[in-house]
């Protein structure tokens, strides 16, 4: 199945089925924020998509924006979790093994940024699933980890969600 074909697919059924749309925000964000599921889901052009679903469909925003947000810091606390039950040999294995310049340009950012990297790393695409990872790998402390993670996951669906949902026609309201 390609690209086109499971974006129309997710948003016929998102259509059909409107009151899924939140869980099915969630998933996606989770599969776009998880390390290794990324790279197989295209997930954030399907959720610009839902973004377009919301203001032309009459869907609820806020819902689907928290369930945007609840998937996405989901997905980096799975990864930070399992960076840090992997410790350093993570590095060695697959994908990290594969991209050692971008492991270590990651592992750069957040000697440099810190817990900070998390929050700036969502809005990378290939940091966004890497960041966590490494940050659990390098042992970042978790609640500051949590707190960069969850605050960073609601900024990031509100502006994934916001422009597709007709963001001024909302305020308008």
């Amino acid at each position: 199945m390609d690209i086109e074909a499971l974006k129309t697919a997710t948003l016929t059924f998102v259509e059909a089925h409107k009151a899924w749309t939140p869980v099915i925000a969630a998933g996606l964000a989770f599969c776009e924020s998880i390390a290794v599921l990324s790279l197989f889901v295209p997930a954030t052009v399907i959720l610009l998509a839902v973004g377009a679903l919301i203001g032309g469909a009459g869907l609820d925003f806020w819902p689907v924006v928290i369930g945007a947000a609840v998937g996405a810091a989901a997905g980096d606390w799975v990864s930070y979790e399992f960076g840090r039950w992997l410790g350093p040999g993570a590095k060695t294995k697959w994908p990290l093994s594969r991209y050692p310049e971008m492991t270590q340009k990651a592992e750069g950012f957040i000697g440099r940024w810190g817990v900070a990297a998390v929050a700036l790393g969502r809005f990378f695409g290939p940091a966004r699933a890497l960041v966590p990872l490494l940050a659990g790998v390098l042992g970042l402390a978790r609640l500051p980890f949590q707190l960069a993670n969850v605050a960073s996951a609601a900024v990031w669906a509100f502006v994934l969600l916001a422009p597709g949902a007709g963001l001024l026609a909302w305020f308008d309201r």
